[in-house]
């Protein structure tokens, strides 16, 4: 839980940019953090949202790792180049967006990654913000082998057929039957990528195909709320959902 630490406890993580395996078995870039020590210790893949692979994606993998846990977050957006994370990000804007079929890949990658560390526990989640709630949603429906995925408010989960494009062909809504591990979902109330309404239809599908999951959503919130940086951001709401996330890893992932 947030705060939940011993003032005498020793603590020691350490983070770096490595490359994992892609899509297609290219090398990609990724931010790796995890806590020192022999473990084991359980697996989480962080999937970058759509402002890019950028410092808000590292933070968020290095708190992860202050409780215990390896991270991968990978660079999907690395068949855009290089530069600033917002530059890069709108470059893939511009072509499209990224192609869920690389994302999938690099999400298979860093899972095997992580999956195969001498002092891996051998349970491995997904989790994403935004775009990358979708693409974590996806993912635990494609990917085999992830144990637990929280979704953040996972834009275009629910995705009408005008929205369909050659980059996000298919609405992940669809896959619901084939997802393979339990999920939970962070949303707020005033957002609108997904609405409140679209919510209420994921959730009726993974109620339809009797899977394990558990919505979390908060009033006076809107998309973003874990996000310092911008005007999204809500305190309690970051906190409370924080506290969940971690509990939720926890019972599934460091069994």
């Amino acid at each position: 839980m947030w705060n939940d630490l011993q003032t005498d406890d020793y603590e020691a993580m350490m983070a770096e940019t490595i490359t994992v395996p892609g899509a297609g078995g290219e090398r990609v870039h990724a931010y790796y953090s995890r806590p020192l020590g022999k473990g084991p210790f359980p697996g989480i893949v962080l999937i970058p949202h759509m402002p890019g692979w950028d410092e808000l994606n590292r933070e968020v993998a290095r708190r992860f790792s202050q409780h215990g846990y390896a991270v991968v977050c990978p660079n999907i957006y690395e068949r855009f180049g290089h530069g600033q994370p917002l530059e890069i990000a709108n470059k893939a804007r511009e072509a499209g967006l990224v192609p869920d079929a690389t994302v999938m890949g690099d999400a298979a990658g860093a899972l095997e990654f992580l999956k195969t560390l001498p002092n891996a526990n051998g349970h491995v989640g997904v989790i994403g913000m935004c775009s990358g709630g979708r693409h974590a949603f996806m993912a635990a429906c494609q990917v085999p082998g992830f144990d637990a995925v929280v979704e953040c408010w996972g834009g275009r989960v629910v995705q009408a057929d005008d929205e369909l494009t050659p980059a996000w062909p298919v609405s992940p809504i669809t896959m619901t039957p084939e997802l393979q591990c339990p999920i939970m979902g962070i949303f707020g109330n005033d957002d609108m990528a997904p609405s409140p309404a679209q919510v209420d239809q994921h959730e009726a599908a993974l109620k339809e195909h009797h899977k394990s999951y558990e919505f979390h959503r908060y009033d006076g919130a809107g998309h973003a709320i874990w996000n310092y940086a911008a005007p999204s951001y809500r305190p309690e709401a970051a906190i409370d959902s924080w506290n969940k996330v971690l509990a939720f890893f926890d019972e599934h992932l460091k069994r």
